[in-house]
């Protein structure tokens, strides 16, 4: 199961996070999402964890924790919404003068 975590700290490093939600089971991946340019975190993230039971027990347990002075929200993660299709011909325009 996927896990969407907001309002991180920005000192707060993936091996940190690895371990704190190592805590309730095997995390497969884990990501906190950085600027591009400065490379400094943009204050979320997404873990990964292998079983979902241990994924469930870790959103009750993290959501609106404080995490270094900062309440963390941590919920199940979205999808990435899929493209929708192209706008071809079905949204023209007829323009008259």
């Amino acid at each position: 199961m996927k896990i969407f975590i907001a309002g991180l700290p920005f000192q707060v490093g993936e091996e940190e996070l690895t371990a704190v939600f190592g805590d309730f089971g095997h995390v497969k991946s884990l990501r906190i999402v950085k600027d591009r340019e400065t490379g400094q975190s943009k204050g979320f993230g997404f873990v990964e964890m292998t079983n979902d039971d241990e994924a469930k027990e870790a959103i009750e347990n993290m959501d609106g924790a404080d995490y270094y002075g900062r309440r963390i929200s941590v919920a199940e993660a979205d999808d990435k919404p899929k493209s929708g299709g192209s706008f071809k011909g079905s949204h023209k325009q007829t323009i008259k003068f």
